[in-house]
């Protein structure tokens, strides 16, 4: 893990973009940190403008408090709530629930100072808003989303796109792929990295020594032995057995709908599931107010809510913080149980 390079204090310090202000972004950013327990387990540091949030304060009559504006991050006051000014002079035409290229472009204004801090060591982890995955298409950013950008930004072969809650984890073979090409891009390789990002992070990251994993067939049924499609039998069950005979605990193929409808995840550690709709419905499901978005597999930590930009409900005041919430405490538990690690690989280096 990167060593943050302005370290004054132990607590964690947590980078958070606003995402796209005319979405909930800022809505739950701000509802996220007036609960006091965040201010005291780490430093926060959002990224954006103060004439945004003071806009969505007056908007949703919510209570003020201390917030420091400061240009870069070397000027955060740790234990107080700061704010990294991007752009402070540009003028935003806030529209609540208008997508809005504008409002594209500052959002990745500010994803890319956050990153830049990230990469430089002063942040232990960014949680990142919603973005409007249209509206921010640039030079710099064509991706479909912040999984693939934070892989490619830290020069990672691949990731994991990781949905974690209490009562339930969930992997995706293939994230932001259409549904006809998930098939052809379903190999024993790319099941393999998959897993062992998996199990590295649950080891890593949550400090679940031997994982179990469970893996979802593919097809209706998991195929009915090639009756309904082979991919299970060419691809999934080949590569479940390699992986066994490494010393794995890993179980499946199993028919999705079954596995979720008669509770069968709770008897493991992490699910995998082979693509993007067949892991996050069920995970939405029945994890939606308290889940996570974590980016596994990279030498950073990055968090979010498990939820869009929302714009139906943008500035009603109804959109719940409950994810963004608990996207800032996951980043901190994280941030905590890698210097852990850390710590102990230390010690064994000076024995």
């Amino acid at each position: 893990m990167q060593k943050n390079r302005l370290h004054r204090d132990s607590k964690p310090v947590i980078g958070i973009t606003l995402g796209d202000y005319n979405g909930i972004g800022p809505e739950v950013v701000l509802k996220a940190l007036a609960d006091n327990r965040i201010l005291n387990m780490c430093t926060p540091v959002m990224y954006g403008s103060m004439k945004i949030l003071s806009r969505y304060r007056r908007l949703y009559q919510l209570p003020d408090w201390f917030i420091n504006q400061v240009t870069n991050i070397e000027q955060i006051t740790f234990k107080k709530t700061n704010l990294v000014g991007v752009l402070p002079q540009m003028n935003h035409n806030i529209q609540p629930g208008q997508p809005d290229e504008a409002a594209g472009k500052y959002a990745f204004e500010c994803l890319k100072r956050a990153t830049e801090d990230l990469r430089n060591g002063g942040l232990d982890a960014v949680v990142t808003a919603p973005i409007n995955k249209f509206t921010i298409q640039n030079e710099d950013f064509k991706f479909p989303g912040h999984t693939e950008y934070f892989t490619e930004a830290f020069q990672a072969k691949d990731s994991l796109m990781f949905l974690v809650s209490p009562t339930l984890r969930v992997g995706v073979v293939t994230g932001h792929v259409p549904l006809q090409e998930v098939s052809n891009n379903l190999t024993r390789e790319k099941i393999h990295t998959k897993i062992q990002q998996m199990v590295n992070s649950l080891q890593l990251d949550f400090g679940i020594n031997k994982p179990k994993i469970a893996v979802l067939g593919l097809n209706p049924h998991a195929g009915e032995e090639g009756l309904l499609g082979d991919e299970e039998i060419n691809i999934i069950r080949p590569a479940i057995l390699e992986l066994k005979k490494k010393g794995l605990i890993i179980f499946g193929p199993y028919p999705a709908d079954g596995f979720f409808g008669h509770g069968e995840y709770k008897k493991y550690d992490a699910v995998l599931a082979m693509y993007h709709d067949q892991g996050l419905v069920p995970f939405k499901t029945i994890a939606f107010e308290n889940g996570v978005n974590f980016t596994a597999g990279l030498p950073i930590i990055r968090t979010s809510p498990d939820h869009g930009t929302a714009f139906n409900i943008a500035g009603k005041n109804q959109a719940d913080e409950t994810s963004m919430r608990e996207a800032i405490f996951t980043a901190i538990d994280i941030v905590k149980q890698r210097r852990i690690i850390d710590n102990e690989e230390e010690q064994k280096e000076t024995k």
